[in-house]
């Protein structure tokens, strides 16, 4: 099977399984599926998914041990985590397991549609001959566009390319997500040093483009504190603007 188009959903739950079922088929992909973490991990090691849902609690191996478990064979699979309303602080271990987004139960398809979208588009992203940060300048203020999925890979990348923005003169920094963009863990920690730096010296820094759920998180663990996060770049360069003039 194709491993783009193969997905896998581990859930120790009969009706959310077929729930998945019913809407990935329908949108074409090879659906298997799995009722436990131990059944889950010898299905990605047989068909090597390009996709995996994996729900957080279940009895026996739960999603966190399975993420472990997946990241060590298959560091490269989208792994995105199931989880119930309200449950933040288990999606932030999730992050900082190396997870790449998270759907809360109950399901939605406008929901499960956006993580697709966002994982394929990841997937197809992650090349080795692809850009995963750039710096653009010509506006009068910095634009950081960050590409794919922001991790500790990227420390050396994105500090330079903070640095540059900050030598250019530019009136603040805006850190630009593509719509597919995640970060992890380390990417937050990472992301929240960084621009806490550039604001202690006076940078106005603003952030734009994430999705719904990275903004859910960035306000949950704090970002939001340092840098606002708007939904575009003219927005973010609207507030850069309003607070240099304030």
């Amino acid at each position: 099977m194709e491993p783009m188009k193969t997905v896998l959903v581990i859930d120790d739950e009969t009706a959310t399984l077929t729930m998945f079922r019913l809407f990935l088929n329908a949108y074409g992909y090879s659906v298997i599926t799995a009722d436990s973490g131990e059944t889950g991990l010898e299905m990605v090691r047989e068909h090597h998914p390009g996709i995996v849902f994996t729900d957080l609690k279940m009895p026996g191996m739960d999603g966190f041990e399975v993420l472990r478990q997946i990241k060590k064979t298959a560091p490269a699979t989208e792994v995105i985590v199931i989880t119930g309303h309200g449950d933040m602080d288990q999606v932030v271990r999730a992050l900082n397991l190396d997870a790449t987004d998270f759907i809360n139960k109950p399901i939605g398809r406008s929901a499960l549609d956006a993580a697709l979208r966002r994982a394929e588009a990841r997937l197809e992203a992650d090349r080795p001959d692809g850009v995963p940060i750039e710096v653009d300048i010509s506006s009068g203020v910095a634009i950081v566009s960050v590409r794919n999925t922001l991790t500790a890979r990227h420390k050396s990348l994105l500090k330079a390319s903070l640095q540059r923005a900050r030598d250019s003169g530019a009136d603040g920094i805006v850190i630009n997500f593509d719509d597919h963009s995640a970060v992890n863990g380390t990417g937050i920690a990472l992301l929240t040093r960084l621009l806490t730096e550039a604001k202690a010296q006076g940078m106005q820094v603003c952030i734009a483009g994430l999705s719904e759920n990275f903004n859910t998180i960035f306000d949950m663990v704090g970002i939001t504190r340092v840098a606002p996060c708007v939904d575009t770049v003219e927005a973010a360069i609207s507030v850069i603007d309003r607070n240099e003039t304030a």
